[in-house]
Parts: structure tokens; sequence; C-alpha cells
């Protein structure tokens, strides 16, 4: 099968230039101009258009039990609203549970995704129940085409896991090259403030920002900037909320340690009076960590332009707000009785790559070379797919959108095609538009048409990545 792409203006991380794109089956065999169309079983006509690389999703849970439900959204619903919002691979959160292996979590996650997979993705493993066998475990896990694995420290006495497993686990994947990947906040601290405030009767879904307060994750990330700095391995802290936070970041690059950050669509746009209202619908905003102010979103911008941050994700974790009824799975009315029992997490898999553009390149916070970065192609290198993934280059995958600058929509609850009742841009106007997803060089979705088979998409076996 060939296909050329003639007349569009190719976009990487590093370069914008007017070219075609000839793809042979999976794969972008040439780039060059006025490529020849002899021989090609489909022509698209990219003239106005941004050719770019297809979005990557570092971070989501599709399917993913917790707070006493499963996520909305399970493999199909998540990655077809991810492919209409224009990204092609993601990487989920494979979690451990008590009693298990890491590979057993794999293989819990792959029969989550068999047959209902629509675009390509992989798995990060979430480390829940630590010991030796774990730490053992650490240097084999590459096996499974994993190369990171996640700790918490937070969420004690389910995920969280104290100071000498976190640095033993470092230690291991340095010494196998994984990346670790970590949620910072103190859950220590957490889990006291939280206790006293549903004593005291403080139940409403404000109370969830005075258990998580920013300092606590500002603690958080420099202890495991430094554990990271003494065991020498790679770091990345995932759903980066605030300013504190990530002038740790700042701090640990500027010394050379090999940490990255990410932060997440939500933060730059969703802040603390939005849980601050009168009555429940507070509750749509309870993530971890919270949603913070204004300044805070204003500094994550900052960041990702000056590449102190090298991530933006969704954390895309789909919970109803009015979930137990007309066939919806129970999601956040399961916390009417306390904060405390809110399913954390914030949809966006589809809205991403959208907001993000309108937001950052149409307003001068960050350039379109940049965008792609973040939204991308950083995504890949460090996470183990470059260069299959995350770039427009010859021998890479197919994986292209199609982005027109000037296409205006409204996005909303209304018209999203995420399997959740509410949308956290409801109302949000943006200019620029995915109008053609390509995965591994065939058209998936086509001016808002699905042309996509379920259980096409493919698992990605990733190797060691990189600091970025």
């Amino acid at each position: 099968m060939k296909t050329i792409i003639k007349n569009g203006t190719v976009v990487t991380a590093s370069d914008t230039y007017p070219a075609d794109v000839l793809i042979v089956d999976e794969k972008i065999a040439m780039i060059g101009r006025d490529l020849p169309e002899a021989g090609c079983d489909e022509v698209i006509d990219a003239t106005g258009l941004y050719v770019m690389p297809g979005g990557i999703d570092p971070h989501t849970h599709l399917d993913m039990p917790f707070g006493g439900t499963t996520t909305a959204d399970d493999f199909f619903t998540g990655q077809r609203a991810a492919a209409f919002g224009g990204t092609t691979c993601h990487v989920d959160f494979a979690l451990q549970t008590k009693g298990s292996s890491l590979k057993d979590a794999v293989n819990t996650w792959h029969e989550k995704a068999n047959g209902n997979a629509v675009i390509d993705y992989g798995f990060h493993v979430a480390v829940t129940d630590p010991g030796d066998a774990m730490v053992k475990e650490i240097g084999t896990i590459m096996e499974s085409g994993v190369s990171s694995i996640k700790v918490f420290q937070q969420y004690k006495g389910l995920f969280q896991v104290d100071d000498t497993t976190l640095f033993r686990a470092m230690k291991a994947a340095k010494k196998s090259g994984l990346l670790v990947m970590i949620h910072c906040e103190n859950g220590d601290v957490t889990d006291e403030v939280t206790k006293a405030l549903v004593a005291e009767g403080k139940l409403h879904p404000r109370y969830h920002l005075e258990a998580h307060p920013a300092l606590i994750e500002r603690e958080a990330t420099a202890r495991a900037i430094a554990l990271a700095g003494v065991a020498g391995s790679k770091l990345y802290v995932v759903h980066m909320s605030c300013e504190e936070s990530v002038m740790e970041m700042a701090y640990g690059r500027s010394i050379g340690l090999p940490v990255m950050g990410e932060t997440c669509t939500q933060y730059m746009f969703k802040f603390e009076d939005d849980m601050k209202v009168d009555g429940y619908e507070g509750a749509k905003w309870a993530c971890g960590p919270p949603v913070r102010k204004p300044k805070d979103a204003a500094y994550l911008w900052k960041s990702l332009a000056d590449t102190t941050l090298q991530f933006v994700a969704t954390d895309h974790c789909s919970f109803n707000y009015e979930g137990g009824k007309d066939g919806k799975k129970p999601g956040k009315e399961l916390g009417k009785e306390g904060f405390h029992m809110i399913p954390n997490g914030i949809p966006g898999i589809e809205d991403r790559v959208p907001v993000m553009y309108h937001n950052g390149v149409n307003l001068g916070r960050i350039s379109l070379n940049r965008f792609v970065a973040i939204t991308s192609t950083n995504a890949a290198k460090a996470l183990g797919m470059y260069p299959e993934k995350g770039t427009v280059a010859i021998g890479s995958d197919a994986d292209i959108v199609l982005w027109d600058p000037k296409k205006e929509h409204t996005i909303s609850a209304k018209t999203h095609h995420m399997n959740v009742d509410y949308n956290a841009y409801e109302g949000m106007k943006v200019t620029g538009w995915p109008v053609r997803t390509i995965l591994r060089g065939k058209s998936i979705v086509v001016n808002g048409e699905w042309k996509q088979e379920k259980g096409a998409g493919k698992y990605m076996h990733r190797h060691q990545g990189m600091v970025v």
C-alpha cells in the first residue's frame, strides 16, 4: 500500500518545512518536494495543513479499578477518543495487585486491551506491593516490553512506598536501564490531615485542597529527586501541578541530575475556585495532586517553554459525575458523603492536543515546534519509542496528524467521544483541529468520520529511553 501526502507543511520538534510525504505500508519511505504520485494507491492533498507526528499521551488510566468503581473509558472508548483528538499512541498504567507480580499486572492489562485497542499503546507498571521479589523482578520487566515503572509517595495503605523501598527500586531500575516514574506527594501528611478534616466534619469537595497542599508536593518532589541523584537513576515526576514542585525540578536539572517533569492539561485551566463552589460540582475536579491557582498555571506554561518541564499528559482518569444510573458506571457521586471518598481523576485524552495548540501556539506561549516536542516527541524519546514514534522521518511509523490551523471547534461533552458525562473544557473555543489522523499509514479518522477496526491497535515493546 502506497500513500502520498502532497503539498503540506511538515512540522517536527526541530523543523518546519514544505514537503510531500510518501508512506509505504506502515512506514514513512520518503520526504521531499514534488514527489511523483505514480503508483500510489492514495493521494492526500494537505494544502494549507500541517503534517505532524501523532500525539503521544504518556500518562493514562483506561479500564482502571479505583475507589470502588472503574474508570468510565475502557481501551476502545478511550483510544477512539484519543484518535479523534489527534493522539495515535499512549502509555497506560498497569497496576500491580497485592500478592501478584509485575508481569501479572502486564498480563492483566493486555487482557483489557486485546481486541479493543484502536491506536498503539504501551504499559508502565505501577509498583504497589513492594518487597524483595518486586525489586528482583524490576530487572526482568523489560522482557515484557516495559521500560518504566511507577512508584507512589501518596495513597497510604494502598499504593504508597517508604523511602527504603523507593531507593531500592531506583537502584534496581538504574541497573536495568528502566525509567522510574513517581507520584510526588507526602502520603503520611495527607493521611493525617484528611483524618483530621473528616473528624471535624469538613467533608465538602473544597477540603480536598486542604488535604493536598502545594508544600507537601514540593517536599516529596525534592526528596524523590535527591534519592534519584544518589541512586543514579532516571526519574520522571508525573502530574506536576504547582510552582513549588517545579522549582525543585529546575534545581535538579540545573545540577545535572537525570530528572524530567510532566504536567497535565487540566492544571492550566482548572483552579481551586472551581472546587470551592457551593454544592457538589467541585467533585468533578478532584484529582491528585489537586488543581492549584492561576499563578501556578502561568508558571507551568513558562516551564514548558523554557524546557524545565518536558511533557504534557492528561492523566486521563474518567469517572462519571452522575454515575450509577442510566447504565453508567458509578463515579464521582460515590464521594457525596465526604471528599476523601471521591474517585480522583479528570478526563481529557481527546482534548489535550487541540487545547495545548490553541492556548499554547495561538496565544504565543510556546512555539509550534515546542508544541510538537511536549505533546509527542519528548514522550517517544523518554519512554523508548523513538524514532519509531514521535516524529515525521524516513523509517518512522507513519503516525501522522493532518492539522488545520484555521479550523474552529467548540469543545463539549455533547460532541466528545469519551465515555464520560462531562468535559473539563466545556465551551472552550479552539482554532486548530486534526482533520485526519493516520496510524501506521492507515487513515483512522477523516474529517470526523471513524474508519478504524476494533482491535487494530498494536502493543509497543518499548526499549530503553533517554533523558530529554
